[in-house]
């Protein structure tokens, strides 16, 4: 292993002349603490290496030490239910109120596994050597490592109780070369585990709340950003998404973000139940947790760590849901760092490469084939907070440029107590009509139909909105207050969610399709009732009005009958007001 001594620090940031060669991107320690560094850069008698540790205390001289290999975490069945800072070193005592300097990966934990193949057997990269046994619920495998030649194997575990370094398999290759697995292995954060190849997105992720799931989907494997100012509700909805989406794994990567709030999400995580399994929901979430006070550069880790996470779950076959809080602290982190380093400086004081780095990131989500011959995504959710809720910021239109889907959160929806805050106007879903044909496999046939019918009547309120506050509703034509009423009725009746409901905090598909196919159909029945001269008011005073204002907390899950009978009752109502106009047309 190669030396340095340091010539000069700033921050987290220090120069060294080397004593031996290095390479980029190297995993180093600093000093006699240890503290954890990279490679940053590499000239002919110098190289740069940024620390992920407080450097407080560093001076000129202080010994860098190479490992000679690329900055990597250790994946391994120990990950699930467990918090781990942005180099994936656990943050096991709470006592502690900060992580120690220069902390090291603790010894393995033991955990149960059981062979899945047998002496003699040709194995490639990747593949499932046997089943591992964690405690959580979620049944885990012992892969092949990817960058392990094929090989036979020589010997092969008993079914037991073993360290997650312990070598549970030796593989000897076409050279007769052996080569040790473990249960766990190590990886490069900021290589793309190799898969054989990506897959459709036809599918979406649901999340249980119909305004993503319905209007601005995002696929299994797809790409979402959340951005949103200060108390819009980023955070919340990212814990919402996190326990009702239909993802087997949670990857959660506090990045930056206030230690409260951190502390809020632990707290809630290990207590609350998961509603699939009925465990803790913590058991099957990994929490990567890198708070503001935390040195600003582990931050920039943090990011590379969790995807890194989330593939070695999907390469077990696993549907992995990845959210970041947020990537605008990440990119705070990345300013620092490149104004350490004296580069030219881009917008808003961001470096050049900002935009490369976010599609990097962002590229890493997908559903795929994996090299065991398993179908696996990472679907990656990223909330951004411009500064002032300011959408035309440097991060937030880079990210606006890599993402399948945009949930916009709005202050003023956020201050009316509207949950979720996401404006419809401002929000897209790229990959919505990809995505109609699996709606259709679930009895909503007309779900692209009436989806473009609610943003298009959302689009119309808006306009006629600035009218309303001009000359007052009473004094706009019939039909442009009927526009306003529908238009209600869909802000209030299907994209409000009350997350202190036990039957409205949470929809599944069925139920959404069912009240989307109510909602267009008062909106049928409402246009033909004005054009029989049936007034706006009239029909708001009209008890479906209130039954249909009230069926997402009325009306739980697999009560299609009474989603039955207020179908019935809106027909009934509907041919009811006519006669009635009718009869009055007759007598004058």
């Amino acid at each position: 292993m190669s030396v340095a001594s340091t010539t000069w620090i700033s921050g987290p940031v220090l120069r060294a002349r080397p004593e031996g060669p290095f390479r980029l991107r190297e995993a180093v320690t600093v000093g006699p603490q240890h503290l954890l560094g990279e490679v940053i850069r590499v000239a002919r008698e110098e190289i740069v290496v940024q620390v992920y540790e407080d450097t407080s205390g560093l001076r000129p001289g202080v010994e860098v030490e190479g490992s000679g290999a690329l900055l990597s975490i250790r994946l391994g069945p120990g990950l699930l239910g467990h918090i781990f800072d942005g180099l994936l070193r656990p943050i096991s005592n709470p006592e502690e109120p900060f992580v120690t300097p220069g902390m090291q990966e603790p010894p393995g934990g033991r955990f149960g596994f059981r062979p899945k193949v047998t002496v003699g057997e040709r194995l490639k990269p990747g593949a499932v050597l046997g089943e591992v046994e964690n405690g959580t619920g979620t049944g885990q495998r012992c892969l092949v490592p990817p960058d392990v030649p094929a090989g036979e194997v020589a010997e092969i575990a008993d079914a037991g109780e073993y360290l997650d370094d312990e070598v549970v398999c030796r593989l000897r290759d076409a050279e007769g070369k052996t080569h040790e697995v473990a249960m766990g292995h190590r990886w490069p954060v900021r290589i793309p585990r190799p898969v054989v190849k990506r897959l459709p997105s036809d599918e979406p992720m649901l999340t249980g709340q119909r305004i993503l799931d319905c209007l601005f989907p995002v696929a299994r494997g797809g790409t979402a950003s959340i951005p949103g100012g200060f108390g819009t509700g980023k955070t919340v909805l990212l814990e919402t998404v996190a326990k009702w989406c239909n993802a087997d794994v949670i990857v959660y990567v506090g990045c930056g973000e206030r230690g409260n709030e951190l502390a809020g999400l632990l707290a809630e995580f290990a207590e609350l139940e998961d509603p699939r399994s009925g465990r803790r929901l913590i058991e099957r979430t990994v929490v990567i947790a890198n708070t503001s006070n935390m040195p600003v550069s582990a931050r920039e880790a943090s990011i590379y760590t969790g995807i890194t996470v989330a593939e070695y779950f999907r390469d077990q076959g696993l549907n992995v849901a990845l959210m970041a809080d947020s990537t605008s602290r990440w990119a705070e982190a990345l300013r620092e760092v490149s104004g350490r380093l004296g580069e030219l400086p881009g917008e808003a004081g961001y470096p050049a490469y900002l935009s490369s780095r976010l599609a990097d990131f962002y590229e890493r989500a997908a559903r795929v084939e994996t090299l065991a011959g398993d179908h696996g995504s990472v679907t990656v959710l990223g909330a951004v907070s411009p500064p002032s809720g300011d959408f035309s910021e440097p991060v937030t239109m880079h990210t606006r440029r890599y993402v399948g889907c945009l949930w916009a959160l709005d202050v003023r929806r956020a201050q009316a107590r509207f949950y979720p805050a996401i404006h419809p106007l401002q929000s897209y879903s790229v990959v919505a009509r990809n995505l109609a044909r699996w709606w259709h496999t679930q009895g909503c046939t007309r779900w692209e139909e009436l989806r473009r019918r609610f943003l298009t009547l959302l689009e119309d309120e808006a306009r006629l909105e600035r009218m309303a506050r001009i000359i007052g509703r009473d004094a706009m034509p019939e039909r442009q207050r009927l526009t306003l009423l529908c238009a209600q009725l869909v802000n209030q009746a299907f994209l409000r969610q009350s997350a202190f409901s036990i039957i409205d905090r949470y929809a599944t598909p069925s139920r959404q399709a069912v009240m989307m196919r109510l909602i267009g159909s008062f909106i049928e029945g409402a246009t033909q009732l004005l054009d029989a001269g049936v007034p706006p008011e009239e029909i708001a005073k009209a008890k479906i009005f209130r039954g249909l204002m009230r069926m997402g907390e009325e009306i739980g899950e697999g009560e299609w009958e009474r989603f039955s009978a207020l179908d019935q009752e809106l027909t009934a109502t509907v041919r009811e007001l006519l006669n009635a106009k009718r009869e009055e047309a007759a007598d004058a």
